[in-house]
């Protein structure tokens, strides 16, 4: 077993955070103006855009969490995975197109155009937070499969924040430096390495298997961690039913609302190119994430037969997600683990500072306060924003150090309470002609359903309000908000719509 850094490992990792601080570092000088800080004079190919994607996709959410889930419950989480073709399909046929067609760099400046400045101000408060909370829980990730490979034995107290502080100002060094080139060119670096990590570890894992690959599929199946269940219609726990449904808007939410997204394929040198980057990013996901999944069905397998192999400290069923990070510090040859924690690095690094950035000059410094800021000013805004954008996303991460339990139910908790009003607006000035009054009419309540669903189910709901605690599992969450946006906007706008005629009349 290793309790120490073999100087192999060391050599690799150190190796790949060099190259990563060199990419910045060799962009920093082509970034001469705001426009190339932020789209790169839309000049990148689709194939290099679409990897950048991929490794967004591929974040150390899905590295270490996914297979933490499998290795607790089932595959039941895997119906995102399952739902990547309708969010390409969609992404492609209307999100790609109307945003190229749009000529600016902000994904939420239509949005001001169809329902006023509040419209877009709203999305995009919501976007900075979701993404502050995003990069908090993938730096958090990170650390926790990094302290003890670092540590060997009883880690402590000091070196998870270290961890988290010294990669999140890493993540924020490159990307202040190269802007979006840096962003896009590791983005492709990174890929290529995060799909090494794990294979290796699939290789190990069955190699130590007494019985091989038919024993881990054996034992996985006989104790359900291949399974998607349950199926029932129910909204009261986790169905794969409503994890596809929860998947489908998170899909639009990427692909159609999220700055980070839209800003990459608005920087591919054609609409062509840029339809290609959607289907190369989806289409490289999709087996990578069911890879994750197989990785917590084989753990499972690998450590029943081998209980021994973890220690009396680790308590599985309370938390799950350190399962895989301690199999890759403990169980992986010398000389591996470096490159698994590399390309666990590489899920981690993917930045969005940069589009966080983006709209802050864009929505906020060039709304409200200085329109006319000329290209010298915006880099300032640019680089500063960067910088403090990361530094709040370090701040989140270090408060995730206080909480215990599955990371992705809290991910999905996050991502309910910000992101679905988002998308129902966007939807709503979509696919009706509901008005500025209908629109504040459907955000207003679907954000106060978002609300009562999330807020209900947390230490800060008061206890004489416990009979009006929300049943409905945190998956559903994003659903009803977007809906409630859409039913609730688009009735008012029919409303609005028939007074109107009738005052005509």
């Amino acid at each position: 077993m290793n309790h120490n850094l073999p100087i192999t490992d060391i050599v690799v990792l150190v190796a790949y955070l060099s190259g990563i601080v060199g990419v910045g570092l060799y962009f920093s000088r082509r970034n001469r103006s705001a426009d190339q800080y932020v789209t790169a004079g839309r000049t990148f190919p689709g194939w290099a855009v679409g990897m950048s994607m991929f490794g967004s996709y591929i974040s150390s959410i899905s590295f270490l969490a996914n297979p933490g889930k499998a290795f607790h419950d089932n595959w039941c989480a895997a119906g995102f995975t399952v739902a990547t073709p309708i969010g390409l399909l969609i992404a492609t046929r209307w999100f790609c197109d109307f945003y190229r067609k749009g000529g600016v760099v902000s994904a939420y400046d239509h949005l001001e155009h169809r329902f006023g400045p509040w419209a877009r101000t709203y999305a995009v408060v919501c976007y900075l937070l979701l993404q502050m909370g995003r990069m908090g829980m993938i730096t958090f990730l990170l650390a926790k499969a990094v302290v003890p490979l670092l540590a060997g034995g009883e880690a402590p107290g000091w070196l998870m924040p270290a961890i988290i502080i010294a990669t999140g100002a890493l993540m924020t060094g490159y990307t202040l430096a190269g802007g979006i080139q840096a962003v896009v060119w590791t983005g492709v670096v990174q890929a290529c390495v995060l799909i090494a990590g794990p294979i290796i570890c699939v290789i190990v894992l069955i190699m130590g298997m007494p019985g091989g690959a038919p024993e881990v599929f054996r034992i996985a199946h006989e104790n359900g961690k291949f399974g998607f269940g349950p199926y029932d219609a129910s909204l009261l726990h986790q169905t794969f039913g409503l994890v596809v449904l929860n998947a489908i808007i998170e899909h639009m939410r990427n692909w159609g609302v999220d700055q980070s997204y839209v800003q990459r394929y608005i920087s591919a040198k054609s609409d062509s190119e840029a339809r290609k980057s959607i289907w190369i990013a989806g289409l490289m996901y999709m087996p990578v994430g069911f890879f994750f999944f197989f990785i917590g069905s084989a753990l499972f397998a690998y450590y029943k037969v081998q209980p021994d192999l973890l220690p009396a400290t680790l308590d599985v069923a309370k938390d799950p997600d350190a399962v895989f990070p301690y199999f890759i510090t403990h169980q992986l040859p010398a000389g591996l683990s470096g490159l698994v924690i590399a390309a666990i690095f590489a899920a981690s690094m993917d930045t969005n500072l940069n589009s966080m950035a983006t709209l802050t000059l864009h929505d906020v410094y060039k709304r409200y306060f200085r329109p006319q800021a000329g290209d010298r000013e915006s880099l300032r805004v640019l680089y500063a924003a960067t910088l403090f954008w990361g530094i709040m996303c370090i701040g989140f991460a270090l408060i995730m150090t206080l909480k215990i339990g599955p990371t992705i139910d809290f991910g999905w908790k996050v991502g309910g309470l910000l992101g679905g009003g988002m998308l129902g607006l966007f939807l709503l000035g979509l696919l009706t002609r509901a008005g500025n009054g209908a629109a504040v009419a459907g955000v207003l309540v679907g954000v106060l359903l978002i609300l009562w669903m999330t807020l209900s189910k947390m230490p800060v709901w008061p206890k004489a309000w416990s009979g009006a605690v929300s049943p409905i599992h945190d998956l559903a969450i994003p659903v009803a908000g977007t809906l409630a946006v859409l039913i609730v906007g688009s009735i008012g706008g029919a409303i609005r719509g028939r007074q109107s005629v009738r005052s005509a009349g």
